[in-house]
């Protein structure tokens, strides 16, 4: 399967804001089953407007860049934040769409924001994920990619 990677633009926001809600849905379905019906609801509420809304202000804001893998679609999208003062990237949103999953796109996207964050002079790379089962899949990706990985514990409680 070919795979370009291309520079997001606006007209690519629609197809860029469906997948990744597609992409996400096991997961959110997965973090509420861990976190609990209640403490979910307190700490994401209706996760599609806040990922819709979350998606469009990383395409939008000024200081990220964000790009979209195609193959006969939009298959794919990444969005990178520097830090030029600790030297640092954040891989901050990655998505693939579940149907074009296990193909090579995230893959593909991730080189390609390496290089971009290489090419800017970053030396060190951050992407984060939950450690819940339906990140799983994006653990995997990023450690298949090079990645280490360093736990993080976040408790909630409801009051």
């Amino acid at each position: 399967m070919d795979i370009s990677i291309r520079t997001y633009a606006p007209e690519d926001g629609e197809a860029v804001v469906g997948l990744a809600l597609r992409a996400w849905e096991p997961v959110h379905a997965s973090m509420a089953k861990v976190m609990g019906t209640e403490i979910y609801a307190l700490t994401v509420g209706d996760w599609r407007q806040t990922q819709t809304r979350d998606v469009q202000a990383d395409l939008d804001a000024e200081e990220t860049r964000a790009w979209v893998a195609v193959t006969d679609r939009v298959a794919g999208f990444a969005t990178v934040k520097l830090d030029r003062k600790e030297s640092t990237g954040e891989l901050h949103m990655l998505a693939v769409d579940p149907d074009q999953q296990e193909r090579g796109v995230g893959a593909a996207l991730i080189r390609f924001a390496e290089e971009y964050m290489r090419a800017e002079g970053v030396r060190v790379a951050l992407i984060s994920t939950g450690g819940d089962p339906g990140h799983a899949p994006a653990r995997a990706a990023y450690e298949s990619a090079g990645y280490t990985g360093l736990p993080v514990v976040n408790y909630f409680k409801a009051l």
